[in-house]
């Protein structure tokens, strides 16, 4: 990173703060280099611009490792130094599971921002994190809209959003800034363990893409998500006109002869809208599947198709998929 993108890095935030007119703002760190630089750059806006920030910093603690305690201190010290809050959670009788954690650490974040009536959300992930993000979900099976999950912005809730300033920087580039500007860095033995996917991702088959396919592979990656983000964004714009325009004004229900006659990303898009809209569920792919091949050969004067769906059930009747 050159001093170039530290004043860009400051122009892109105050422009997010003032325009979005935030002043609350929780910020997720730990004791890495992407956390430190976070805490230097934010710091630099707090002291040399006129925003009226208010900032808490919260550190969750899985307790995996024996020098938790003195890795916490480390951290607390820090923030002293900078003279804001920290709130540290323990999390206790965790297994070690990276997903598993992941999953706990996101739910412990958004319930202290709500509840405490946060606006803003910041985390320190990196490009290295978006690359390795989007292969591990490449691996897994995933759509459009799974690799592109991990962005700049998001919406939690009508008054809360997550932002990613540093997704576009690389972790040489902040290896480079924390160097620079001398900063105390922790360094986290878990993050070389290789029985973590995402630790063999980075140290084993991202240099070897770099060696062995070509050198600039997060480059390109990086621009084939932003490339995906617009097309995937304007296919959810599109989604969510066409639910609207098909969904029963009264019951629980969608017009599938007008369903149907949509391209199948469409197709899919909607019915995945439909159950999560109305019962905040993520619907089985399988179920997804089985749906559209029966109203894609359903017509008007057919008998009702039932589909069970956990204690529910799904007809297919007249020009209505509906939920008992």
């Amino acid at each position: 990173m050159n001093i170039y993108l530290y004043y860009e890095f400051l122009k892109n935030f105050y422009f997010k703060i003032q325009n979005s007119n935030i002043n609350k703002i929780l910020i997720a760190i730990s004791g890495g280099q992407d956390s430190i630089c976070l805490i230097k750059l934010i710091e630099s806006i707090k002291n040399n611009t006129n925003l009226n920030l208010q900032i808490t910093y919260i550190y969750i603690d899985h307790q995996w490792k024996q020098t938790s305690q003195i890795q916490i201190q480390h951290i607390i010290n820090y923030i002293k130094s900078c003279k804001d809050y920290i709130i540290i959670y323990q999390i206790q009788h965790l297994p070690y599971c990276e997903t598993e954690a992941r999953k706990y650490r996101y739910e412990i974040l958004f319930n202290h921002a709500i509840n405490n009536n946060y606006q803003l959300i910041i985390t320190g992930h990196s490009l290295t994190d978006k690359i390795e993000t989007c292969l591990q979900k490449i691996f897994r099976g995933t759509s459009l809209n799974g690799i592109t999950s991990l962005n700049h912005n998001r919406n939690i809730k009508y008054n809360l959003q997550i932002y990613r300033p540093l997704l576009n920087i690389s972790r040489d580039d902040i290896k480079w800034f924390c160097q620079h500007f001398c900063l105390p860095i922790w360094s986290d033995i878990t993050n070389y363990y290789y029985n973590i996917k995402r630790n063999r991702i980075r140290y084993e088959l991202i240099p070897y893409l770099k060696n062995y396919f070509y050198r600039h592979i997060e480059t390109n990656i990086n621009y084939f998500l932003k490339i995906s983000n617009i097309e995937n964004e304007y296919i959810k714009q599109n989604v969510i006109k066409i639910y609207l325009w098909i969904r029963h004004k009264k019951n629980i229900a969608i017009n599938h002869q007008i369903l149907k006659k949509q391209h199948l990303a469409i197709q899919q898009r909607i019915i995945y809208l439909f159950f999560f809209h109305h019962f905040n569920l993520f619907i089985n792919k399988d179920i997804i599947h089985n749906i559209l091949i029966k109203i894609n050969h359903y017509n008007y004067n057919d008998i009702p198709i039932r589909i069970s769906w956990t204690i529910k059930k799904i007809y297919i009747e007249k020009k209505w998929i509906y939920i008992v």
